[in-house]
């Protein structure tokens, strides 16, 4: 139960940040959530299931809440402060805004550090290596060319005068994923025993987590070590996790339970490790030259279980990709070819073996690096290409087990086959259509206490869509609260819908865009266009430019650095366009002036034919179900709710949104998904 002096505490801090915050004024629905979160972790409800779902709209200071709602209990007991977001925007507000606010007028000492995946980080060594070996490392798929050397010289010598942390969020100049994946830190190439490794990023920031109360993570990484068993973060049971933006979290456990691998063409990486083994031979000990032995005899048996698997293409190809453009190919059903199913678990199993023991070997040359660091020094491509193969191995693990897993009358996962072209290779993948099971198993049932929060939870005003898409159906007492957001929508911000030519799935609606976007763009202060796709965004942003307009296009530099000059020209009293995708529809934070004319190009609906909607469509529809309905719409209406979000950040904010979808008034479904929105004045010029 919440003691006394913890609810005393509590109101102290809230009072003192109450007088420290600029333009603070009294919000209810803050205080409810505050007093609410911590009781739910206080145990005031049930001492066993400490678990809360809380909708909360914008604008009801909920990060503040949480904190507050959660940090005095833990210190207080003993327990870590886990707050896991899906986007990297509120993270960075999180460390860089909230929680140093907190920390300076709460009177609470405690330290705090954001927690990112090992491959955020660059290792140093590998820095230096691909600077002064640049052609050890090329490849058919790599070859760092002088334009990219360049770059390479300059994040050294930003990492060595303290410009650059040595993570991919504060890169300072766009870098084409190729090339970031030969600097990111690897479990296997970047190891702490290792002397020349000790200062890089990575482990320096691992360093953090056992002296910080409170860690902020992203989803990816709470699922992805609750999966590894606790290998980064505290056991469940030692921590109070608040997980924000969690209408995100069911997608994210369902990307990480997936698997695919290449499935055709396989021989050459076959061979390829063969070779490797062999020049391998003469730097290990007696002792792992057994293991070298059966990881050649595991390869082997991998290789022959494959190989029925391989003839059988040339047979199934032609039924499944009819057309030469094809690129997918759904199993409906996830019925597989009955001899793929037979041979299913004999590739788990080899494959299983032969990743055990790649895994033993990197281990033995991580040994004898340490204690012979001249032997390995002047071949580090040996132990990156095994590193490589783990990963390759540890791919075909995942997809085959998964495949093993019989599939009843309504199947429970997405299978499909995916090629870029007719001449390039196959890749089969596997993906749960559902991660209740495992969201109960690994999270809601051992932790301390979790308190879920969004924006967007409830559907036609419900919370059990959630509660049955993120596995809470059985706890009787998970506490559900909604709060609603203080602003006035429709005296701070009205909706505009203008006529088009045609819908977004129109060929030519490209054009269109560019057409009407002009007359929207000349705006005094922020604007931010959001695109369903990356193509139209560039495509629309080539021509706008081509025609005087001054535009921050997602990905032509780091989020971080675009945000940063958005920011610079309109507190400098000019305006600014920022382009961006769908991750720039949630989490963004752009109060007052910085975002003042959001514009909607078109309604976020996932792409109808991708395998996983399909799927997912099939199972509704084999219980009965109207997929559209019960699918399709509500998830569309939760990130159009996303976005719009991103207008008004604080109460007094104003601007307006202007949506080019006509949709939301030609089709049946536009009017409710209309009123999903909070209630902007509406302007429609139809």
């Amino acid at each position: 139960m919440l003691s006394d002096r913890l609810k005393q505490q509590i109101r102290d801090i809230h009072s003192q940040l109450r007088q420290k915050l600029p333009g603070y004024r009294p919000r209810p629905g803050q205080n409810k959530l505050i007093a609410e979160i911590s009781k739910i972790i206080a145990g005031d409800y049930h001492r066993q299931q400490r678990l809360g779902l809380i909708e909360a709209g914008t604008g009801t200071g909920k990060s503040l809440a949480y904190i507050l709602g959660s940090l005095p209990y833990a210190l207080a007991n003993n327990k870590k402060l886990v707050i896991a977001t899906a986007t990297v925007a509120l993270q960075e507000q999180l460390v860089n805004k909230d929680l140093p606010f907190f920390l300076t007028h709460s009177g609470l000492q405690f330290n705090f550090t954001l927690v990112k995946g090992r491959q955020r980080y660059a290792c140093i060594e590998r820095l230096q290596q691909l600077i002064e070996q640049p052609t050890l490392f090329a490849s058919a798929d790599f070859c760092p060319d002088a334009a990219q050397q360049a770059l390479l010289q300059r994040l050294l010598s930003d990492w060595q005068h303290r410009r650059w942390l040595g993570d991919r969020d504060t890169l300072t100049e766009a870098m084409p994923d190729s090339l970031w994946q030969q600097l990111q830190a690897d479990a296997h190439i970047c190891h702490k025993q290792q002397r020349q490794h000790h200062h890089c990023p990575f482990h320096l920031a691992r360093a953090e987590i056992a002296d910080s109360e409170v860690l902020v993570v992203n989803h990816s990484l709470l699922l992805s070590d609750l999966l590894a068993g606790n290998a980064v973060l505290p056991a469940p049971e030692d921590c109070i996790y608040v997980i924000d933006e969690a209408h995100h979290l069911a997608d994210c456990g369902r990307d990480l339970l997936s698997a695919s691998a290449q499935l055709s063409q396989q021989q050459a990486w076959l061979e390829k490790a063969r070779k490797q083994l062999q020049l391998l031979q003469g730097l290990l000990t007696e002792r792992s030259l057994k293991d070298l032995l059966k990881l050649d005899d595991f390869l082997s048996d991998f290789a022959a279980a494959l190989k029925p698997v391989e003839r059988s293409l040339k047979d199934f190809l032609p039924q499944w990709f009819k057309q030469a453009e094809q690129t997918e190919y759904r199993f409906p059903h996830a019925a597989l070819p009955r001899l793929w199913q037979q041979q299913a678990e004999p590739l788990a199993e080899t494959s299983n073996k032969a990743l055990t023991t790649t895994e033993r070997l990197l281990n033995e040359l991580q040994q004898q690096l340490t204690e012979q660091p001249k032997l390995l020094r002047s071949q580090p491509q040996l132990i990156h290409e095994l590193a490589s193969l783990r990963l390759r191995l540890e791919q075909q693990q995942q997809l085959w087990q998964l495949l093993a897993q019989p599939q009843k009358d309504i199947a429970s996962q997405a299978r499909w086959l995916s090629r870029t072209s007719a001449q390039s290779p196959l890749y089969l993948h596997a993906c749960p259509l559902s991660v209740s099971y495992k969201l109960q198993q690994l999270l809601f049932q051992p932790a301390f206490a979790v308190v879920l929060c969004s924006a967007t939870l409830r559907l036609l005003n419900s919370f059990e869509h959630a509660k049955r898409e993120l596995g809470l159906l059985d706890f009787d007492a998970l506490q559900c609260l909604q709060v609603d957001s203080p602003f006035a929508y429709a005296e701070q911000a009205e909706i505009i819908l203008p006529p088009t030519r045609c819908e977004p799935t129109d060929p030519t609606f490209s054009q269109e865009l560019i057409r009407l976007l002009p007359g929207y763009l000349d705006h005094p202060a922020g604007t931010l266009v959001l695109f369903a796709s990356y193509w139209q965004m560039q495509e629309v942003a080539s021509a706008l430019r081509s025609n005087g307009f001054s535009i921050l296009v997602q990905g032509e530099a780091s989020r971080q650095a675009l945000l940063q000059l958005h920011q610079e020209k309109v507190q400098a009293g000019g305006s600014s366009i920022l382009f961006g995708t769908q991750s720039f529809a949630e989490g963004l934070d752009l109060p007052g002036k910085l975002l003042t004319n959001l514009i909607i190009t078109k309604l976020p609906f996932a792409v109808p034919t991708s395998p996983l909607e399909a799927a997912q469509s099939e199972a509704i529809s084999a219980r009965g179900g109207n997929a559209f309905l019960q699918q399709s719409l509500p998830a569309t209406a939760k990130k159009l709710v996303q976005a719009c979000g991103r207008l008004l950040r604080q109460e007094q904010d104003h601007g307006r949104i202007v949506i080019l979808d006509r949709r939301l008034v030609t089709k049946s479904y536009g009017k409710a998904m209309l009123d999903t929105l909070p209630p902007f004045r509406r302007t429609i010029q139809y």
